[in-house]
């Protein structure tokens, strides 16, 4: 054992720093410096270009310095007067009652914003909306993309912003159309919406009129008209003094002027009665009696008609005194029961058969005037001469047609339509 470690002992190792191990460290250590050299070198180059590249911005920038201080206008496309013509294009007076021309772009439960090239966008109340009361600007269709003129009537100190309004524009196109219908002298509706103890007012074009008791055909009293429909006509329309008032009397004059009677006319049924129905004919309530609706026998009115249903009625009789005035549709029946079995039919043949019915009518007077003129022979007319040209327009009143006699047919038959 004491040999093998004096063996050991013996043993003598090359020192670490031979030239075999120094050659191969030697070896490694070239290429680092190699890399080194290489990234040194890269970083140089990136430097110089940054630098060149700071230079040539630095030279850009003083040659527009010296072009802007010594040339503004140079490579401008357009002149410092095209600039201030462009900006005016934009400016508009921003004076309460100027019209502008805006496009809404946002709404909301007060109103809508609207973009108007100002400076700020403008604001459109809901209550300037409308000349009618409504609760959403929706409502009249305005909504975003709806391009309007609209009238500045306020600014809001707050922000600036303008205040527009519909309404009034509104308001002036109203006045106009209503002059014009005064002028054109024509019967318009208007709904009753209130009332004092001189009349009531009625609501026409959008504006209140105010409609006189004096002028109203009827004894009702405001209570009894409220939120019903009457036929006026324009008295008085003054828009600077905001004053419109209107008769119901005058275009109720002017409707049963129109009252031919064995004229058609279409209303709408508004009540039964067990007696008949009550049909209003444009603002005037005439009776169709049980009788007169059909040639067969009618038994309960309301198996035919129902409040609300239109139809096509003759003019019997018209009492202006007592303002009255008889209907039929019984007349108007192609033949008997087509009331009750196909109303329909009885309207669309309605002209038709009231044509006929007239021409008979106009057949038994002339027959009533030879029979006349027989007991006057000092007249110097016989049957044979000519009694001239027969007008066979009918009196717009005092003639009753709901008892005449049927006319015969030329072979003895009579008529199986009943009169």
């Amino acid at each position: 054992m004491a040999s093998l470690a004096q063996q050991f002992a013996g043993i003598v190792c090359p020192p670490i720093s031979s030239p075999r191990l120094t050659e191969r460290a030697t070896t490694f250590s070239k290429p680092k410096r190699a890399v080194n050299f290489v990234v040194t070198a890269k970083a140089v180059a990136i430097s110089n270009a940054q630098t060149k590249e700071r230079q040539n911005l630095k030279q850009l920038f003083e040659e527009a310095y010296e072009r802007c201080r010594t040339a503004p206008m140079e490579g401008v496309s357009f002149t410092l007067e095209d600039f201030h013509a462009a900006i005016n294009t934009y400016d508009f007076n921003s004076e309460i009652g100027t019209r502008v021309k805006g496009t809404v772009f946002m709404t909301d439960n007060n109103g809508a914003l609207v973009d108007i090239t100002a400076k700020s966008s403008a604001y459109l109340p809901v209550q300037e909306a409308s000349i009618h009361r409504i609760k959403r600007v929706e409502e009249v269709g305005i909504v975003p993309g709806m391009r309007e003129e609209f009238v500045i009537i306020g600014e809001n100190e707050a922000d600036d912003s303008l205040i527009l309004s519909l309404r009034s524009i509104q308001y002036e196109l109203a006045w106009e159309r209503c002059r014009q219908l005064q002028a054109e002298d024509v019967i318009v509706k208007g709904k009753v919406v209130g009332g004092n103890k001189g009349g009531v007012v009625a609501v026409v074009e959008g504006l209140r009129g105010f409609v006189p008791f004096s002028q109203i055909s009827s004894k009702s009293t405001a209570e009894e008209l409220l939120d019903k429909e009457l036929p006026l006509k324009f008295v008085d329309v003054e828009e600077e003094q905001s004053r419109l008032v209107l008769s119901n009397r005058k275009a109720m004059a002017d409707s049963q002027a129109q009252l031919g009677i064995g004229s058609v006319v279409a209303g709408t049924v508004q009540s039964l009665k067990p007696y008949g129905a009550f049909i209003d004919i444009g603002g005037i309530n005439g009776l169709l009696h049980v009788s007169q609706i059909s040639h067969d026998r009618v038994s309960d009115i309301s198996t035919v008609l129902q409040p609300g249903d239109t139809l096509k009625v003759m003019i019997l009789s018209h009492d202006r005194e007592r303002g009255r005035v008889s209907l039929s549709t019984k007349k108007l029946e192609p033949t008997p029961g087509d009331m009750i079995r196909n109303p329909k039919l009885v309207f669309e043949k309605a002209e038709e058969m009231a044509q006929t019915f007239r021409q008979r009518i106009a057949q038994a007077e002339a027959m009533a005037r030879a029979d006349m003129l027989r007991f006057q022979p000092e007249s110097g007319l016989t049957l044979s001469s000519d009694l001239g040209p027969h007008n066979s327009d009918l009196p717009a009143e005092g003639l009753d047609l709901s008892d005449v006699p049927p006319a015969d047919e030329s072979d003895g038959r009579k008529n199986p339509i009943e009169f």
